[in-house]
């Protein structure tokens, strides 16, 4: 049996996609092993698989002072030992790296190995831990038209995003009985993301009262972001994270307040779900998830709200608008015909790990 290993973590974004790949992958007669960091969440979000995990150390490269800058350094050296070590036990045909500062230490040890690696990047423009990474890989996936153009022309896939099988088997009611719902008032569910928005709960707390006059709420608002003050509030449910419940709280949902990750808004997009957009501010990140919500908005997907322009009244503004332009942003999201990009990233890593032999 030929072996794969799938790197990726720091965030739910850069887990979810080999996620969606393994049983693929599985049927395609590959044995799955799963390299993260030894703490991270890919570690929670893999065990649920029957698949080999190895936790390795783990650094991050910040554009910011900060102490661990100093240290860092020699942990991502000490993760690319390890790192080497374990694609030395497992003898992979193939590394499947989805991004994250962990996977830079993976496929530096791939390529020191002769292991071939392909990439995937959600963003626009790449991740600095795929742009250290693009010289290692023998093929890099892509969402996004625009990301092609900071691409090796000869590496370069337009893929989209591998969409979780299981997203599109959701079941409105079972969504509705989980969280204790009725099915008389619409329901809108919010992601902050896997870390969860501090900006983004505060907003929707802010409006609860006003909210629930008319819809019922699901808050996914990360770790440790559980307002213990909001428990047992009729028609407001909270959790720190949700994973196979997903599909039914998404099929609940007349429409959706997320982040503007990009893996989360290909998969608002797969399931043509009305979607208001908070991308992180520049002050936060690099700016990735304003240029994806950017070309969201651009092609009619997604109402969008900047970070520094969100405020209470804003936000219910923009509630009462997607409310009553649903329909117009299905239509958009149906006619865009996205596919699922499982079959055609598989078809790279089959590709790719036959070249190699």
């Amino acid at each position: 049996m030929k072996k794969i290993i799938l790197t990726g973590g720091g965030t739910a974004g850069h887990v979810t996609p080999n996620i969606a790949l393994i049983p693929e992958l599985e049927k395609r007669g590959y044995e799955v092993h799963y390299i993260g960091s030894k703490e991270g969440i890919e570690k929670e979000l893999i065990k649920n698989f029957d698949i080999p995990y190895y936790g390795i150390s783990s650094g991050k490269l910040r554009r910011y002072f900060d102490v661990k800058n100093f240290t860092d350094p020699f942990r991502i050296m000490k993760g690319f030992t390890e790192a080497d070590k374990i694609i030395k036990q497992v003898k992979p045909a193939v590394v499947f790296s989805k991004g994250g500062f962990v996977t830079v230490p993976v496929v530096k040890a791939a390529k020191r190995r002769h292991v071939p690696c392909v990439l995937h990047e959600s963003d626009i423009s790449p991740g600095l831990a795929n742009r250290l990474c693009i010289s290692s890989a023998s093929a890099i996936c892509a969402n996004f038209p625009e990301t092609l153009e900071h691409l090796p022309a000869d590496k370069a896939h337009l893929t989209g995003s591998p969409i979780r099988s299981e997203l599109f088997s959701g079941n409105r009611l079972t969504g509705l009985d989980f969280c204790g719902f009725s099915a008389e008032k619409p329901v809108i569910l919010v992601i902050g993301g896997s870390l969860g928005s501090v900006r983004v709960n505060e907003a929707v707390r802010e409006i609860l009262p006003d909210l629930l006059e008319k819809y019922q709420i699901i808050h996914l608002c990360g770790k440790d972001k559980v307002d213990e003050s909001l428990k047992g509030t009729e028609g407001y449910v909270q959790f720190e994270y949700i994973q196979k419940e997903l599909c039914d709280l998404l099929d609940a949902a007349s429409f959706v307040i997320s982040r503007a990750g990009a893996n989360a808004i290909c998969e608002l997009l797969a399931l043509h779900k009305p979607n208001i957009l908070i991308p992180l501010s520049l002050e936060a990140s690099r700016g990735d998830q304003i240029l994806n919500a950017e070309s969201f908005e651009k092609q009619g997907f997604s109402y969008v709200i900047k970070e520094e322009d969100l405020t209470s009244e804003r936000l219910l503004e923009a509630i009462q608008y997607v409310d009553e332009n649903k329909q117009k942003y299905k239509d958009a999201m149906a006619a865009s015909n996205q596919q699922n990009a499982v079959t055609m990233v598989a078809d790279i890593i089959d590709k790719v790990a036959l070249s190699s032999n």
